[in-house]
């Protein structure tokens, strides 16, 4: 009896133990309470890693400015503000235009699994590391990147080709993104994407590079912007998850092996799950009457691209890291037969 006593007692200690040491992570998405990708997160894969790790590890993600700024995460992470945060790299692109070529290569790809596989394994993570040792000294480590859907682009006007452009008051995310819409004609403006719904309903923009189709129908853009272009004819916005280096090296290897896991399969699955449900959605809304769907041409789509290489060029000579991530790009891009 004595020894069976002991027994429990061992036990409740070491799930004591276990508890204590349980790990949140606290990170910050680039996402709203509420959207299509927080939900995702938070409803289907944060619970994931907590049965991956058995309770060892658990995620809090937060959205989008609920900690600090949008654009101050990389700092936060750095300082240990936050653990890590899960957010669009072209945030930071006034850094340096390293993170606008890493962020998103307007234009550039064909899906968002080619994108996927550059960051993880065609040279992009470790692109994407080199430039935080720069800027954050060593306090951030990469775990990965990549983007979730190739985003539709929303308009409360029809605009069906590049020179429809012209003129155009767009939100675009600083960098990259905003110079290949300035030269071809728009008029593009930084905004959070937390404050793209009510620049569209008070006419601040006419239109607005925002997220997934799923993403802008669960944020409800397609109110207020009844023409929408998918499949998109911009962006990929890839996505960074970095934490912490001292919390990051704190876990043991089977920890660390568990997020990498994890990770890959979050954005492999929301990926899948995001391209199923644009999908659904399109079909929907062209079969009413309320949204005119736009899709580009062949051709439309080629000038599109066309001004966009320019803009990478001329991006790529303006740091020594923006041309070396250019060539990671081109180097990745060459060896699927993509150029």
């Amino acid at each position: 009896m004595l020894f069976k006593s002991l027994t429990m007692a061992g036990a409740i200690a070491m799930m004591v133990v276990s508890a204590a040491d349980a790990k949140t992570l606290k990170v910050q998405m680039s996402s709203k309470a509420g959207d299509w990708a927080h939900r995702y997160m938070t409803d289907k894969m944060a619970p994931i890693l907590a049965t991956m790790s058995g309770g060892e590890l658990k995620i809090d993600a937060l959205p989008t400015k609920a900690v600090v700024p949008h654009r101050e995460t990389i700092d936060a992470v750095a300082n240990g503000i936050l653990d890590g945060d899960l957010n669009a790299i072209s945030y930071f692109s006034g850094r340096d235009p390293a993170f606008a070529i890493m962020g998103d290569l307007i234009a550039g790809y064909d899906t968002p699994a080619q994108v996927q596989t550059f960051c993880m394994h065609g040279g992009g993570k470790e692109m994407l590391q080199k430039i935080y040792d720069k800027y954050t000294n060593g306090r951030v480590h990469v775990i990965g990147c990549g983007p979730y859907s190739k985003e539709a682009l929303v308009s409360k006007i029809p605009i069906r080709g590049v020179d429809d452009l012209k003129g155009v008051k767009i939100r675009s995310p600083e960098g990259l993104a905003s110079e290949v819409f300035r030269r071809a004609g728009a008029s593009p403006s930084s905004i959070p994407f937390s404050e793209v719904y009510t620049s569209l309903e008070k006419g601040i923009v006419d239109a607005a590079d925002a997220s997934a189709y799923v993403n802008n129908t669960a944020s409800g853009m397609h109110k207020v912007a009844k023409y929408p272009i998918y499949p998109g004819i911009h962006s990929m916005a890839t996505l960074q998850f970095i934490m912490n280096k001292k919390v990051w090296d704190g876990l043991t290897d089977a920890q660390q092996a568990i997020i990498e896991t994890w990770y890959y399969r979050s954005w492999t699955s929301q990926m899948r799950d995001a391209n199923i449900e644009d999908l659904r959605l399109v079909a929907r809304d062209k079969a009413g009457d309320d949204l005119t769907v736009v899709d580009w041409s062949a051709e439309e789509r080629r000038k599109f691209r066309e001004i966009a290489v320019g803009a990478w060029e001329d991006f790529a000579a303006k740091t020594p890291l923006a041309r070396e991530a250019l060539d990671a790009h081109l180097k990745y891009m060459k060896s699927i037969n993509l150029l």
